[in-house]
Order: C-alpha cells, then structure tokens, then sequence
C-alpha cells in the first residue's frame, strides 16, 4: 500500500503542479512503477479542465473561456510537456543530422522553431476547446477528461516500445527497463477512466441521446491515440534511434491535440 501511495505521488508531482504533500524521492525504481498512475494525472487534470471549461463557459463567450481554460491546463502540467514540444521542434525540424538534433534537443534555449511550434499548438487547442465550449451541453464536457488520459498513457507505451535514443543519459534513462505489464497495466486503469468519463451523462441527468456520443468517444480516441502516437513515434525513433525525455512530452501535446480535433469531429457527426 505504501509502495503504490509513493507511486501514485511521484507521477503527480513530476506530471503536474497538484500541491501533493508527501516526499517520495524519485529513484529510477519509484520512476518506472509511478508510470501505472499517469492515466490518472491526466485525469485529474482532464476533471479540473472541464470543470474550468464549464465554468467559463457560462459567463464568457466560447473563444475567452477556451484561451481561460487553456491556460488553467497549461498552469495543472507547469508547461512541462509544452517544454518537451518546443525542444523537440527545434532539433527534429531542423534537419540536421542525428547528434545534431540531440544536442540542440538538449539546449535549454528556444529557438525559432520551437516557439512556432508552440504557439501553433496553442491556437490549434485553443480553438477545438472554444468549439467544444460552444457546441456541447454540460454534461458533455467531462469528455475533455479523455484526450489527458489516453496521451498520459500512450507516454507508457512509448516508453515499453521504443529504445532510448541517449543510452544512459538524459531523463529518459530513468524509465529504462518498463516491462510490458506496466503497459497492460496502464492500459487497464486509462480504459476504466474512460468508461467512467463515458457514464458521465447518466450521473448528470441526461437522456438517451448523448449515450451515442460518449461510447463513440470512448472506443474512438484510445484508438486515435494509438494510432497516431505509433506514426508519430515510429518516425521520430526512426531519425533519433530512439526517443528522449522531450520526446514523450511532445508526443504527449500531440495527442492531445489529435484527440480534441477527433472530439469536435464527433461533435460534428453525432449532434
């Protein structure tokens, strides 16, 4: 029990900014087993910014609730992620060779591309939240809790599939040797969020209707998540020969924004 409570706090304090109380250090062991808990930082995360977007959106116009909201998420990750995107632009967009891209990856400067990247992202998610905002009735909204989970765990994935492209250095030396089953085990707690998030309207009083929505929602984006972190992944571990800490938060930015552009998809076809 107090293995899986250190654990679960080390994933919230290396993942987001909850002001949890409690010094678990953070040994490569504690590293790879916090991992089973990153469905649920996303979660919270997810809870927290759709309650935001609930909130704003009943006092504000959709697309200042949406840069509202998106700050809030922004501040919930201290730009972690963003950070890795950023990085992770300015090396693999600049098309240099292998330990070319690495050591730019590892500058702590952000260049010209980087910034572009970031703020591209920024006006993408910005606007899918502001149309999310717009288009869905309250008890909707705890959908937003699925692009956080399903990006956290594909982070999981990540780390069980692909090598690591610095060998022993870097952050993602820590997370050497994730076994298969921290995958499957990731995998079961991210589906049983999502279900939950899926039965939201029911708890919230809705009718049949939004059923056809939520479900879509649930088996639909574990499914985008996968696929396209595996293209994603796939090509980067290609260019690297492996992926670095920066890498996981990007992937991470990426797919929650694939995952908000495949819920107002949804929006679109389903209401």
């Amino acid at each position: 029990m107090r293995e899986r409570r250190d654990a679960a706090a080390a994933a919230f304090q290396f993942l987001s900014r909850f002001p949890i109380k409690s010094d678990p250090g953070f040994s490569p062991e504690l590293l790879r087993r916090s991992v089973l808990f990153y469905p649920v930082v996303g979660a919270a995360i997810g809870l927290c910014v759709a309650a935001g977007a609930a909130l704003t959106g009943l006092i504000l116009p959709a697309w200042p609730a949406a840069v509202i909201t998106l700050i809030l998420w922004v501040g919930l990750t201290g730009g972690l992620h963003l950070d890795g995107w950023m990085d992770s632009a300015d090396g693999l967009l600049s098309y240099r060779p292998r330990e070319r891209i690495l050591e730019i990856m590892k500058d702590s400067r952000v260049g010209a591309m980087g910034v572009l990247a970031c703020v591209l992202l920024l006006l993408l998610k910005a606007s899918l939240v502001a149309v999310l905002i717009e288009g869905y009735a309250y008890y909707e909204l705890p959908l937003l809790l699925l692009p956080a989970i399903w990006s956290r765990w594909y982070m999981v994935r990540a780390m069980v599939h692909y090598p690591i492209a610095r060998g022993n250095e870097g952050l993602a030396a820590g997370f050497a040797g994730l076994a298969p089953s921290h995958e499957r085990r990731a995998l079961a707690i991210a589906a049983l969020l999502s279900l939950a998030a899926a039965a939201a309207p029911l708890a919230l009083g809705a009718g049949l209707a939004a059923w056809p929505l939520h479900l879509a929602a649930a088996f639909l984006l574990p499914a985008a998540a996968l696929a396209s972190g595996t293209v994603a992944a796939r090509r980067i571990s290609s260019r690297l020969g492996g992926l670095t800490g920066d890498v996981y938060g990007a992937l991470n930015e990426l797919l929650e924004a694939v995952l908000l552009l495949v819920l107002v998809l949804l929006q679109h076809n389903f209401m």
